[in-house]
């Protein structure tokens, strides 16, 4: 039995890692890239921008498709996901210039990876369900991990080979990561059937209605990445008035990511002592904290510690927040459930995008800091007041 684990968790592994590896080429470096490729920073903002909005449309309503139990289940929906990527990769590193095509086809592969990251999630609680155990918490920490390392690599290789390594290390994950899918078949086994009360919600309205104290939550949750947007996003804007460079801001990144792991690699076992509820609250306080020291910071040291407490806010929210949909939901709402907390990130940092911006602008990062303390204390009552309040009397009315 521990043979099969390693082995299901392994290719796992390998899934998460090479997702967020290209993560880290599509996103963390689609500033550097649009740069190269004649991109105007305001033209950037707006695909970007763009393509956040769209995945957040489209995030629920491919997860009410898989729902549905039809042909379109994770694994297929994520094979797909990553064939598009692979061609929209070989496309951008074959095309040299034209900057509407590059707007398109960039703007649709950013939008596409969002949209089956909360999938991939899914797919480890359906796996699990058909006796395909698998360590989740590892798995996933190693994605982060490989989103540190695979960043900093990109770095030193756009140094050396110019931003179109960028597409060619793109191209070599999501080959592996195709392989690897095509491969991780879930065995053929009797699947309980839905009860026969039991329907799927795929209408936004009729799941507000049904989980309301979650989408409460998920309203939090924004609120929670707004700041945590806020901080990735302009760490270089907030760093330089302290004397920090741009590679202490690498250091700053690394440190965050790599600390994700420990964390998620032992949630399992936190989450035998301490409810989900409780854990999902203590990371949102953690968010307060990173952002209350990144606000106090005189200099690069409390910045790094700033950027540990990654490991008691991301690293927490992350793997706690697929367990809780999973234990809270239907299993014909859990697909979508996922990806309302994926939404939750997405328009964190969206909103974070269009007014930190502006607030840099007119009022400087001590400013940006002080309303992103601001709402993610807003965010961390409304998660209380949704966690513990609301849903903790009808979890008790339930029992």
């Amino acid at each position: 039995m521990a043979d099969k684990k390693r082995f299901w968790t392994l290719r796992y592994i390998i899934i998460n890692a090479t997702y967020f590896a290209v993560y880290s080429g599509i996103h963390a470096y689609a500033s550097v890239f649009l740069l190269e490729k004649g991109f105007s920073n305001t033209l950037i903002g707006i695909t970007l921008a763009l393509a956040n909005i769209l995945s957040v449309i489209f995030q629920p309503v491919v997860a009410g498709l898989i729902d549905k139990q039809g042909k379109l289940t994770n694994r297929n929906v994520s094979m797909a996901s990553t064939a598009l990527l692979l061609i929209g990769s070989v496309l951008l590193l074959l095309i040299r210039n034209g900057i509407v095509v590059i707007f398109i086809i960039f703007a649709l592969i950013y939008m596409v990876q969002m949209v089956y990251q909360p999938i991939i999630t899914a797919m480890y609680f359906e796996y699990e369900a058909a006796g395909c155990h698998i360590y989740y918490g590892l798995a996933r920490g190693l994605g982060s991990a490989g989103f540190a390392v695979t960043s900093v690599f990109t770095g030193m290789a756009i140094g050396k080979f110019g931003v179109t390594i960028l597409m060619v290390l793109d191209i070599i994950f999501l080959t592996v990561a195709l392989i690897v899918f095509y491969f991780f078949k879930k065995p053929a086994v009797d699947m309980p059937a839905p009860a026969s009360a039991e329907v799927a919600h795929n209408n936004l309205f009729s799941f507000i209605k049904t989980y309301p104290d979650f989408m409460l939550f998920v309203l939090g949750a924004v609120c929670f990445f707004f700041a945590h947007n806020a901080i990735n996003d302009y760490m270089i804007q907030i760093i330089t008035p302290l004397g920090g460079t741009e590679a202490q801001m690498g250091t700053a990144v690394f440190i965050a990511a790599l600390l994700e792991l420990p964390t998620m690699a032992l949630i399992d076992k936190i989450m035998k002592k301490v409810s989900c509820r409780n854990l999902l609250l203590f990371a949102g306080a953690a968010f307060l904290i990173k952002t209350l020291l990144m606000f106090i910071a005189p200099n690069m040291v409390l910045v790094y510690i700033s950027q540990a407490m990654q490991m008691f806010a991301y690293a927490v929210f992350i793997p706690v927040s697929a367990y809780f949909v999973n234990q809270t939901m239907a299993r014909l709402d859990q697909v979508k459930g996922q990806a309302y907390i994926n939404c939750s990130i997405t328009l964190g940092g969206v909103f974070s995008s269009l007014v930190c911006g502006r607030l840099l602008d007119i009022k400087g990062p001590h400013f940006m800091l002080i309303v992103s303390l601001v709402v993610t204390a807003a965010g961390l009552v409304i998660a209380f007041i949704a966690l513990k309040l609301w849903g903790g009397k009808r979890q008790a009315r339930a029992s």
